[in-house]
Formats: C-alpha cells, structure tokens, sequence
C-alpha cells in the first residue's frame, strides 16, 4: 500500500481503446455515434467514446451465439483450460495494473491508491478465485428409487448480459466475468457510460489472454439503448445487474417482457451502522467514517445511517466531527489526498439536493454541506447530527460523502430502526459483547453483517441482499449457482445393483 501512495505522476495516462469490443475486434458503433467521458476532476472531456445501441447488441449477440454452438472452441474446451485463461487474465491485469489504477482515477475520480490497492488488487484476486473453481463445477448422481441410474449435470446458462455501474467500474467487471466464464458462459458486457475505459482496456486483455473470439463483448453506450438493447433481447438468456433500485426494477420488467430471462440484482442500501457504548469509541468513529466516506462514499453498502447508543453519542459525533474534518479533499493522484470528486454533475446536484433537505427538515449541519474548490464535482466531508429516521437523509441513498448520525435507547429499538427501510444489503455492529453482537447479526436483514469491522470483501465470500437491494448472491461458491442451470438425467438399467 505504501509503494501506491508514494507514486506521483505527471499528467494521465494515455487512452488505448474507445470503440466496441465484439468478436475480439474493435469496430465502430452500428450507428456511427459516440459520446462523451468526462473528468470528474474538471468536468472536462476526457475522450469521445463509441456509442453502441440496440443494433450493437444485436451484432453482439451473433457473435456470441456462434462461440457457445455446440462443438465451437469455447464449448469445447477443457475446464480446465477455462481456468488457465482466466490466470492468464490475471496474470495481464497484475502486469498493467499500475496502467489501470491511473485510467480507473482518470474516468472515475477515485484516489490512485483505492484504485491501485483495492480496485485491481480485488479484481486481480476475483479472476484468479473463480480460474480455481473451473474444473470443480459438477453435478451429484443420486440414488433414487427404482432401476434407474441419476445424474445432473451444471451446465451454462448461454449468453449472459452483464451491465455493471460506474463506482467500482474495474471490479464489478470482474464480480461479473470471473464466474460467468468459469462456469462456460459467454458475455455480453455494458459498462456504465460514465466509465468505460477500464472495461474497454481489459476486453483487450481478455483477446491477449487468448479467449475464443465471441466469448466476451463489450459495448459501451447508454442504458436506454445499450442497456435496454441486452435486458430486452429475446436470444440472451440472463441478465446480472448492479446499480440502482430504479433501474432493477425496469430490467426485471424487460425481462419479464421479452424471453423470461434469468435476472440477478445487487441493487441499492441505507445500511444501519449501529454503536454500542461499550464499543471502543476511538475505533468505531475511524470504522465509521471508513464505512461512509470510501469511495467518496459512493458505496452501494456504505454504512449510511450510523446509530449510536445515547451515552455516548455526543462524544461520538465531536470525534466524528473532528475526522471529516481532517479528511483531505482534493486531486486523486495526489498520494495524500483521501477522497476525490464525485462521479458526474447528476450525481454532485443530487447530493448538494438532498444536504439541503437535511438543512430544511431540521437536522444538525455539523460541518461541510458545500462544494469544494470551484470547478469538477468535488463535495466537502459532510455530517448531520439530530437526524430522525423521517428525513429524507435517513431514508434515501445519498451515495456521496454525508454522514447521518442517529440516536437509540436499547437492543430492541434499534433492530426495529435498523430494519425499518425497503433496502436490506449491508449492516454492521461495533460492541465488546458477543451477546449483542450475534443478537445483532441474526436480526438484521441484510445479506452481509460485519462486526466491529466494515467493507471486508473476499472473494470467497458471498455478497447480495434482502427486499430491494436485490436478489441472488456475488462472490464465493454461491456466486456460481447464478451462472450455472442444473440438468437432471435419468437412465433406465437392466438391474440396479448398490
């Protein structure tokens, strides 16, 4: 981590790859357009990026089909060799990733040391999890009754549409690829139009690699043409998705509409963050501001509502008070600085909206709440206190940098808060009891609970939610089964023998 922080570059990295991937080619849109990728740091155009639409998708598609056929390379091939080919992509990210990281900083606005020590260390390590999984996707024969011999097999789904979003832009490619190739799935990828270029860069890896032509294409574009164009398609037979609550729910309805598709969402959160008074105070308030500020806290699991025990709630939000206050704003490649500019100017307006309604319904503006400096999409390290659960602030996902501190009496109350909201993703405890700690983890609903730790991702481990933060899992054993169909074959014998 320290080799990241002491890097300092001069200007940015230069741009390889701005058209669509399809086929391991690079080619233009169908339509000609392109679109626009900003700096977030100065609002400036970084690159004219081509624009893919629904006809893309369609030439997508085809190439697609003609890698998954029945005796192509792909189909094939040894799982086995499925797993070399994605060590082999590793093994290309690990050589490039000082290249990524700064490409990640350029398009997103994350510091250089997130990108270098969290965004391609994880992928890194994602590609290389599931390349070990390959060749250990079996089925079972079961003894059923009769003379009969059964088996299943796991078999891939066939063309799987992914669309990924634009915080996390380099892993969530890889929470997406990683399994769907090792279970023998081909791709059809979207990234989100805000931040192609790291996707773009790894479809170039991913033909370095030595993939089969077909077996991942890539087209950036927008979610109302490109988006739609995969969750509409009547020849692609899954959609993953990660992004917003919103805009789950219209893939799951062009699902529903066109073919029935298979569907996996990691949607969004208000995941509680609750502090007991026997907490290590000093360590709960870094672990909190850690838990909302990462990634300019744009996290769809940010801990963004944080409920502290009255006793100590005072002492807790000054501390807190005095750690944004520290915390360094400013040009992502500077290695000191800790947060960069939000992703765009929608997602800046949004935030600098709803700290006003904050303001406006009566919470505590304890410090920030503005802009910072005068041009990109830069917003100061922001707390409330005196938050009630009834404001907008506790109720909707901000994903900026604003800290909403909430005051509880006991156990009970708190549960009941913690649970009271339409999101169930994350959730996490601080206490010295194990008593309220397990009380805590199996009472919540959400996918992940941590305990007196916060944003611990492993490969290994699943990741996914409850009510409306979406459906099926990511990561570990359990992010195969999205990616895999289970086919029962039954076999008639003479005589069975045990």
């Amino acid at each position: 981590m320290s080799e990241a922080k002491k890097k300092r570059f001069d200007g940015p990295p230069e741009v390889k790859y701005t058209k669509i991937f399809i086929n391991n080619e690079w080619r233009d849109s169908a339509s000609g357009k392109t679109f626009p990728t900003v700096d977030p740091c100065t609002g400036e155009k970084i690159c004219d990026v081509a624009e893919g639409d629904k006809a893309d998708v369609d030439i997508a598609v085809e190439a697609a089909k003609k890698a998954f056929a029945l005796g192509s390379d792909w189909r094939t091939m040894d799982a086995s060799k499925r797993g070399v080919l994605l060590n082999k992509l590793a093994d290309l990210i690990e050589r490039d990733r000082e290249y990524l990281a700064r490409l990640e900083t350029l398009d997103n606005g994350k510091p250089y040391a997130d990108s270098y020590n969290a965004d391609v260390a994880l992928s890194i390590k994602c590609y290389r999890y599931y390349a070990g999984y390959s060749d250990k996707i079996h089925g079972k024969t079961i003894p059923v009754d009769g003379n009969f011999f059964t088996y299943t097999r796991h078999e891939p789904i066939g063309i799987v549409g992914q669309i990924i979003p634009w915080n996390f832009p380099l892993l969530m490619q890889a929470w997406k690829l990683a399994p769907a190739l090792a279970c023998g799935n081909v791709v059809i990828l979207k990234p989100a139009e805000q931040t192609p270029l790291t996707a773009l860069y790894v479809g170039s890896l991913i033909a370095e690699a030595g993939f089969p032509a077909g077996v991942v294409n890539i087209i950036p574009g927008y979610g109302p043409t490109a988006g739609a164009g995969i969750s509409e398609h009547m020849e692609i037979d899954k959609v993953a998705f990660t992004g917003s609550t919103e805009i789950g729910h219209i893939i799951m309805q062009a699902a529903g509409k066109s073919n029935m598709k298979n569907v996996t969402l990691e949607l969004g959160g208000k995941s509680p963050n609750i502090v007991f008074a026997d907490a290590d105070l000093d360590y709960a308030v870094e672990q909190a501001h850690f838990a909302l500020f990462f990634n300019q806290g744009q996290c769809c699991c940010a801990g963004s509502r944080t409920f502290v025990e009255e006793s100590v709630y005072d002492e807790f939000v000054q501390k807190s008070v005095a750690r944004a206050k520290q915390r360094k704003v400013g040009n992502p490649l500077d290695p000191d600085v800790e947060q960069g500019p939000q992703v765009d100017k929608e997602q800046f307006d949004k935030i600098l909206g709803l700290i006003d309604s904050g303001k406006q319904e009566g919470a505590k503006l304890e410090c920030g709440g503005k802009r910072h400096g005068d041009k990109g999409y830069f917003v100061e390290p922001t707390v409330f206190s005196d938050v009630k659960d009834s404001m907008r602030i506790a109720q909707e996902e901000i994903f900026g940098p604003v800290m909403q501190i909430l005051k509880f009496k006991d156990i009970n109350e708190v549960i009941h808060r913690a649970n009271t909201t339409s999101y169930g993703l994350a959730a996490a405890v601080y206490t010295r009891d194990i008593d309220k700690a397990l009380t805590i983890a199996n009472s919540v609903r959400a996918g992940t609970v941590w305990v007196n730790c916060y944003d611990v991702f492993n490969a290994q481990a699943p990741f996914g939610g409850y009510k409306m933060s979406g459906s099926g899992r990511e990561l570990g054993e359990y992010g195969l089964q999205q990616y895999s169909e289970v086919k029962c074959v039954t076999i008639k014998l003479g005589q069975k023998n045990a």
